[in-house]
């Protein structure tokens, strides 16, 4: 009997064809694209932050120590700055800035004349400022108008925070109105207490002094516990977001960097905006 011989086919194997990669393409192409116009488009707002900061522009107006010595930490304080021209610029001051040579405290980048300083007086019940009575005296002399601040612990007694603000700081004429630091929420205390303790520091430094003091805290404080009960007072906003780079309509003062070089001072020091020209400012001192 003759077999039948079956051969085994070889199965075909037809190639894929691969799908179009051009979606693909287009969308890395695209996210290139967007990212060099980013890049670009920042560059472009910040191009004279940057030239300045690269001192093609500085060197023009200073020697090249002048340029080296008196930059501003970053491009956004800088941009910020010329923002607000015809503003009041200052800066806050404390122990932590060591020894001022208030002598050369004048300017920022040569530019920016300084106009007013605010300086730590006491903090808590207990603690005057180690530097408070040289700073007070330099700025004085040094013709800078000049205010003083309590760095307020929400978990002590705010009238003995103000009797020690009060024995520790002498206004004249010419200075700003006293100022109340409040960064911290309490820890042995209610909320509710807490600002009870605020409203009674506030109001034993406004019948001593006469003048209505002004509150400084960051934007996020304010506008989560001091906004509504606290609305008749008059705010020294902190914010140094990148993003941010105009005053707010109802901020006093602005702390918009916390990392500013000053000629005379010795590391970082926070410089502020007031919402006003220097004629303004003096409006607002003691009388």
């Amino acid at each position: 009997m003759r077999r039948n011989s079956s051969r085994s086919r070889t199965p075909i194997r037809r190639k894929s064809q691969k799908k179009s990669s051009l979606p693909g393409k287009l969308m890395r192409f695209s996210i290139i694209a967007l990212a060099i116009l980013l890049f670009f488009g920042v560059v472009y707002h910040y191009r004279e932050g940057l030239k300045y900061y690269l001192g093609y522009k500085s060197i023009k107006k200073m020697t090249p120590e002048q340029v080296e010595a008196k930059r501003i930490s970053d491009v956004r304080n800088f941009q910020v700055l010329e923002n607000h021209k015809g503003k009041a610029i200052g800066l806050d001051v404390s122990e932590f800035q060591g020894n001022i040579d208030w002598t050369l405290v004048k300017t920022i980048e040569n530019q920016y004349p300084l106009e007013f300083v605010f300086i730590r007086a006491t903090a808590g019940n207990d603690r005057e400022d180690g530097q408070f009575a040289t700073n007070w005296l330099g700025a004085k002399e040094n013709k800078i108008i000049r205010g003083a601040y309590h760095y307020y612990r929400p978990n002590e007694n705010s009238l003995e925070q103000a009797q020690l603000f009060i024995k520790t700081v002498k206004l004249q004429k010419g200075d700003l109105p006293p100022v109340l630091d409040i960064e911290k929420l309490p820890k042995e205390q209610s909320l509710k207490n807490m600002k009870l303790g605020l409203s009674r520091w506030l109001k034993a430094i406004e019948a001593h002094y006469k003048v209505k003091p002004i509150i400084y805290t960051s934007e996020k404080y304010y506008d989560d516990f001091l906004k509504d009960e606290f609305g008749d007072y008059l705010f020294w906003i902190a914010n140094y977001n990148f993003y941010r780079e105009k005053i707010g309509d109802d901020w006093l003062f602005w702390q918009f960097t916390e990392k500013a070089s000053i000629p005379g001072i010795k590391g970082n020091v926070d410089v502020n905006i007031y919402n006003g020209d220097l004629e303004q400012l003096r409006f607002i001192t003691i009388e």
